[in-house]
């Protein structure tokens, strides 16, 4: 099954790129935000959830919007 993606691979990369810039200038929290609003890759959020839980993967803070799409929102509540 391929996987479904809610971002376009250039918007990834712009978010990404911003964020390395405010690592970069010092800015390490903002950076780490802005970077987290990109979309986990669901095969990721899988081994987050085996290995660690639900509980971790969800105050992880990072986009589930693949995730979801991917697996469905009950995934994320069980």
């Amino acid at each position: 099954m391929p996987q479904v993606e809610t971002m376009s691979l250039d918007e990834k990369l712009s978010i990404i790129n911003k964020a390395f810039v405010l690592m970069k200038s010092g800015d390490e929290e903002r950076g780490v935000r802005l970077m987290k609003t990109t979309p986990l890759p669901p095969y990721l959020a899988k081994v987050v959830k085996d290995k660690l839980g639900l509980e971790f993967l969800l105050n992880t803070g990072w986009n589930m919007s693949d995730v979801e799409a991917e697996y469905g929102s009950e995934w994320l509540c069980r």
